[in-house]
């Protein structure tokens, strides 16, 4: 069984400390694997692959334009999360589901391609890269986690309603050839960030486990 929370809108160094006492809750066998559903303010992350050559603003046009910048400790590249994306932190005890990060990366993927199903969205995977795209060439989730004895932490990013504008700040996962796309924007209409994180929580319950949502 997983649980779900919802931390709602939360800054990205408070919902980054939050997860660190999880994965060592969940390592001491206190916590059950959660998933943990959210929004942040805008801010460009750069993981432990990632290097700053990829974010083109500079550090006075961030702060112009109220973008934060975090180094991390996630995999992947450069990244950016902001109001009306939906991002999710499965922190889950692998050990419980199967010891294989690869397997839990595909997953997470189809759990996002299974969810868009709902909207009608046609999404899938691109061999050799990472996230989840929408015919093969505009990348409308991405996907950076990290793992310690076998505890995962950070996880997705799904574009829902955001401003895609502020991708021009990067070169999203260090990719420069591929578009970045929003579920609004292929539906052509509004689409709600709490209906998305339902649908979601719904799919990853089925695929790691009968769950039930609760508030922290």
């Amino acid at each position: 069984m997983i649980v779900v929370e919802n931390w709602g809108l939360i800054e990205y160094r408070a919902a980054w400390e939050r997860q660190r006492e999880y994965v060592r809750h969940i390592q001491q066998g206190v916590r059950q694997s959660t998933l943990v559903l959210c929004e942040h303010p805008a801010v460009i992350t750069v993981g432990r692959a990632g290097t700053f050559r990829h974010v083109l603003c500079s550090p006075e046009e961030l702060a112009q334009r109220g973008i934060d910048l975090v180094e991390t400790d996630r995999g992947g590249d450069v990244t950016l999360h902001n109001p009306g994306q939906l991002v999710g932190y499965p922190i889950f005890d692998l050990m419980q589901f199967r010891a294989d990060l690869h397997w839990f990366v595909r997953t997470i993927e189809q759990c996002i391609i299974d969810a868009l199903k709902h909207w009608g969205i046609v999404a899938g995977q691109v061999p050799g890269l990472t996230g989840v795209w929408v015919e093969g060439q505009r990348k409308i989730c991405a996907i950076g986690i990290r793992c310690s004895r076998w505890v995962t932490s950070h996880g997705f990013a799904l574009n829902v309603a955001n401003d895609l504008q502020q991708f021009d700040c990067i070169i999203p996962c260090g990719i420069p050839d591929r578009e970045v796309t929003s579920m609004e924007r292929e539906l052509g209409t509004a689409v709600a960030v709490s209906e998305v994180a339902s649908v979601v929580a719904d799919v990853f319950k089925v695929v790691f486990g009968r769950g039930h949502l609760q508030k922290p």
